[in-house]
C-alpha cells in the first residue's frame, strides 16, 4: 500500500476499488479510528455471512451495529468495540447464531490481529421477517 499527502492535508491511497482519504479532520478525508472499527465490521460481517451460508442458515438480512469506547488518556486508543448484529429471517435459531458467530471472530483476520488490544464483545438481535400478503 502507499499514501501520498495531498494538499488538503489528507493522505491518500490508490485502491482496486477507488481512493481512499485518511485525515485526523473528518471534513476532508475518513478519521483513522473509523477505519479500524470499519474494517472489524467489514470482517466480521463477511466471515460470519461466509460461515451462515456454509451452514445454509437462511436470513434475509445482516445489520451490525458498533459502538466504540476510547481513552482520552491514552492518545484516544480505542480500548473496546462492541458489535451488535441484527440478524433478520423466518425461523432463526439464536443458538446456531451464536455459534456461528463465535466460529466467525476466531477466523476474521481484523479481529485477531488486534484481540489482544482491544476489547472485541458481539451481541445479536434476531428480528423475524415481516409476513407479507399478495
Amino acid at each position: 500500500m502507499k499514501f501520498k499527502l495531498s494538499e488538503s492535508g489528507a493522505f491518500r491511497g490508490n485502491f482496486e476499488f477507488g481512493e481512499l482519504s485518511v485525515s485526523g479532520n473528518s471534513e476532508i478525508g475518513f478519521r483513522p479510528f473509523q477505519l479500524l472499527v470499519s474494517s472489524i465490521v467489514g470482517c466480521s460481517g463477511s466471515v460470519f455471512r461466509t460461515v451462515l451460508d456454509k451452514k445454509r442458515i437462511s436470513y434475509d438480512t445482516i445489520d451490525i451495529e458498533a459502538s466504540v469506547e476510547r481513552d482520552e488518556q491514552k492518545a484516544n486508543k480505542v480500548t473496546k468495540i462492541e458489535l451488535h448484529f441484527i440478524i433478520e429471517g423466518k425461523n432463526l435459531n439464536l443458538d446456531q447464531l451464536q455459534k456461528s458467530l463465535h466460529v466467525s471472530m476466531k477466523n476474521c483476520a481484523m479481529v485477531q490481529s488486534v484481540i489482544d488490544a482491544i476489547t472485541i464483545e458481539e451481541t445479536i438481535e434476531i428480528r423475524e421477517s415481516a409476513v407479507t400478503f399478495e
